[in-house]
């Protein structure tokens, strides 16, 4: 597959479910690639990237154009939050007051957030447990955060379909949250082997990184 293959299917699996393609953003998470090969892709003119270290993203921002939206869809260490904000566009997995304090903190505003969900209530995973995103929205909203939705990374499965539940539990979460908080719009969910799911349950941000780079080496 290439850049141009899952823009193709991205395109279509909204078209199937009557949504805006426009409305979705794709970000290349180009963790373990060199910086070549995600110039590559920026001058097919895409700008949303997404690394899960801190080091290499911030490393890569160095030395890659200020235009890129980078995107850290990893779990952050409270100690390395302060490496990454300052170029991060967003971050996908706050979990915790801790790292919420942590984010807070230095020169500026702080990017804004979405809230990692464990949907499969896994134990080495991070992310909130679904019963707790309540609580836990609210101890990051006191600390000054603009969280703008959540983010899931379900169960691996051999089988796409079975992620379907967990993208529709992370929506539903969305909705009952957006009651008391309307700006979180945002879903974050889908990769390279479930994102036309992912989008037919309503995910407005997907990951892809294997379907546009190839595999990690």
């Amino acid at each position: 597959m290439s850049y141009q293959d899952v823009v193709t299917r991205m395109t279509a699996a909204a078209e199937r479910v009557g949504r805006d393609p426009s409305s979705i953003t794709l970000v290349a998470v180009s963790k373990a690639k060199p910086v070549s090969e995600i110039e590559a892709v920026y001058e097919l003119g895409h700008r949303d990237f997404g690394e899960n270290r801190a080091q290499e993203m911030a490393e890569k921002a160095a030395r890659l154009p200020e235009d890129i939206r980078w995107h850290f869809v990893g779990g952050l260490q409270t100690n390395k939050a302060r490496l990454i904000r300052p170029v991060t566009h967003l971050l996908h997995s706050m979990d915790r007051a801790s790292l919420a304090g942590a984010w807070a903190k230095g020169s500026g505003p702080p990017p804004p957030v979405l809230l990692q969900i464990n949907t499969g209530h896994e134990r080495q995973k991070s992310g909130v447990e679904p019963e707790e995103a309540r609580s836990t929205l609210a101890e990051v909203l006191s600390l000054g955060l603009e969280v703008r939705g959540l983010m899931a990374i379900p169960p691996l499965t051999e089988d796409p379909a079975a992620q379907r539940p967990h993208f529709a539990m992370l929506r539903e979460i969305r909705s009952e949250l957006a009651g008391e908080h309307p700006e979180i719009t945002e879903l974050s969910m889908g990769m390279t082997d479930d994102f036309e799911l992912a989008i037919e349950e309503g995910s407005s941000i997907i990951r892809v990184g294997r379907a546009i780079f190839g595999e990690r080496t």
